[in-house]
């Protein structure tokens, strides 16, 4: 190219790339003012009266079945009220209420649901309800806890021992979760033929049989107090 085009082509690329550094400029605007907001910082959930989100829990039982695998089944129908303060967990209360016929068993012959919700296993026409309630919370680290509990099963109360984790919680978030929500995570174990459950027990020895220790594994999360009350509260 000799001097006369280069000095003719130079304020066409000057004015090409200040176009190009303007359409830029506008795009990155654009771009920014219809970014979503910023999630606003997550505060603590106000202590009070906590009922369990059914939509957002699972309790699960495992339990060997004549040592070839660990069948895993659950309840799907279950009820729990917490009284929680996230600044003294060791002085939460809680009650759960579970329907011993809710136990599901997929795909599983009749045959076999009928014995393990009949007199030989659950009984659930004479014992219809499983409840679990908390006497003492132990403290283990930060978040997590040892729940101290009594199993009422099968006509028979028992200590029962969970460890727990404490996952969190918020206040609630307006115009979509309009109440506080808390969220665990828990486990335990106990022996069924210590609440008369002894049915199919392998004789020692062996696993020919139904295992005798019956693991537990919960998810819950809680809905509390509204924002509203919260408010109310903080004025």
């Amino acid at each position: 190219m000799n001097y006369s085009l280069r000095a003719a082509f130079k304020p066409f690329a000057v004015s090409a790339v200040t176009i190009l550094l303007g359409m830029y400029g506008t795009t990155s605007c654009a771009a920014d003012a219809s970014a979503p907001p910023a999630t606003p910082a997550i505060t603590a959930p106000p202590a009070g009266e906590y009922h369990i989100d059914k939509s957002h829990a699972s309790l699960q039982l495992r339990v060997s079945h004549m040592g070839f695998s660990t069948y895993t089944t659950r309840f799907s129908r279950f009820d729990a009220t917490l009284t929680f303060d996230p600044s003294n967990i060791p002085a939460s209360k809680l009650v759960t209420t579970v329907e011993a016929a809710s136990l599901e068993m997929d795909a599983a012959p009749k045959m076999c649901t009928d014995i393990v919700k009949g007199p030989q296993f659950l009984d659930t026409a004479k014992f219809p309800q499983i409840v679990f309630r908390s006497e003492k919370i132990r403290m283990t680290g930060a978040k997590t806890f040892e729940i101290l509990g009594t199993l009422d099963l099968h006509g028979v109360s028992r200590p029962l021992t969970l460890t727990g984790t404490y996952n969190g919680g918020y206040p609630g978030m307006p115009d979509m979760d309009p109440h506080a929500r808390i969220g665990f995570s828990a486990h335990g174990a106990f022996k069924r033929s210590d609440f008369g459950i002894a049915y199919g027990v392998p004789a020692p020895g062996t696993t020919m049989g139904v295992g005798d220790l019956i693991d537990v594994t919960i998810e819950a999360e809680f809905s509390g107090p509204s924002l509203t009350t919260t408010a109310g509260k903080s004025h």
